[in-house]
């Protein structure tokens, strides 16, 4: 008897866009515990980009990328009572084989997705959601009063950063490097957005201490990595806390501890994936997520989507034109 198969992305090397390339892979068997997912909605991030690549080896080659997704059961494993098959799920996953037609893994892994959000609003807002809420209430304690830098506040997890802190009552600042994402800054609450980049590009930190009347940040959020570090860590009030969360423009310089001594500063680098190991606390991220989504304390731009065979396509475009929009797969 022939094997089941199904469609997926998969990488035999590193490289540019072309290196994903569709294929028939062979279904695995479901084990006890676990879920077969038949993915309706995949989710395209950066953290993709630096695995395709080559910045992140964390795939073994020949493999199959992507680490989130919303879904349908379509079987569960021997003992599996938690979900049924016509679920609705979603999931994110370190250990990828997500840019497919379907997914098996374990049921314990997975979220319920609730009836009134959509699959393309969950998928578009799932990791970075979770990301937001680990990084908000979890890395460091975002309430009113507050003040932070949110560096690239007009990209995908800029925008929900500002606005969520906003939410919170907290003060937030913006840098953008282009007029776009100024935009989009403004548009995410941020006070004051800063350009480093261009005919008007400014000094982050020593407008950053003018708009606090030399006082810094409590916090700053920067996903940008290599160019904005420095002035990160100008940027901060004593004790302060830099968190960085991603290296868009490469990883950051092997740092000299003595220099924090100067503001009594730390600097953390989560992973999201560390915060969601456990249920209880994934599905307690995941829950305030929702409830942020159904009271818009961040909205989500409509996604682009493109056929689970354009994954190329939906590289191309995150690389050009970064995460303003949400990007999609679409098995």
């Amino acid at each position: 008897m022939s094997q089941a198969t199904h469609q997926a992305i998969v990488m035999t090397e590193y490289g540019g866009p072309e290196v994903l390339q569709i294929a028939s892979v062979v279904s695995p068997p479901l084990a006890a515990g676990q879920v077969l997912v038949r993915n309706t909605r995949v989710g395209v991030n950066f953290h993709d980009i630096y695995v395709r690549s080559g910045l992140y080896k964390t795939l073994a080659l020949p493999g199959t990328p992507g680490i989130e997704a919303v879904g349908v059961v379509a079987e569960v494993g021997e003992g599996v009572s938690r979900f049924k098959v016509g679920d609705r799920v979603c999931y994110v996953s370190a250990a990828y084989a997500i840019y497919a037609a379907e997914r098996v893994i374990a049921a314990d892994e997975l979220i319920a997705v609730p009836d009134d959000l959509s699959d393309a609003l969950v998928a578009s807002s799932l990791l970075r959601g979770l990301t937001a809420d680990a990084l908000l209430h979890r890395v460091a304690q975002v309430g009113q009063g507050s003040r932070i830098l949110v560096q690239a506040a007009g990209g995908g997890m800029g925008q929900i950063l500002s606005q969520w802190a906003t939410q919170l009552g907290a003060l937030v600042i913006g840098t953008a490097g282009s007029d776009a994402t100024a935009r989009k800054a403004d548009q995410s609450g941020c006070v004051e957005v800063i350009r480093y980049r261009g005919a008007d590009a400014e000094d982050v930190a020593a407008r950053v201490m003018e708009i606090t009347h030399g006082e810094g940040v409590d916090v700053v959020y920067d996903g940008v990595g290599r160019d904005s570090f420095d002035g990160s860590l100008a940027s901060l009030t004593l004790g302060g806390q830099l968190v960085m969360y991603g290296q868009s423009s490469g990883p950051v310089a092997p740092l000299e501890i003595t220099r924090l001594a100067a503001r009594s500063n730390s600097v953390s680098r989560p992973m999201v994936f560390h915060f969601v190991k456990k249920a209880r606390e994934r599905d307690a991220m995941a829950a305030r997520v929702f409830e942020a989504l159904r009271k818009k304390h961040f909205r989500m731009g409509e996604p682009l989507e493109f056929a689970l065979a354009d994954a190329p396509a939906a590289h191309r475009e995150l690389e050009a034109h970064g995460a303003l929009r949400p990007i999609l797969l679409v098995p």
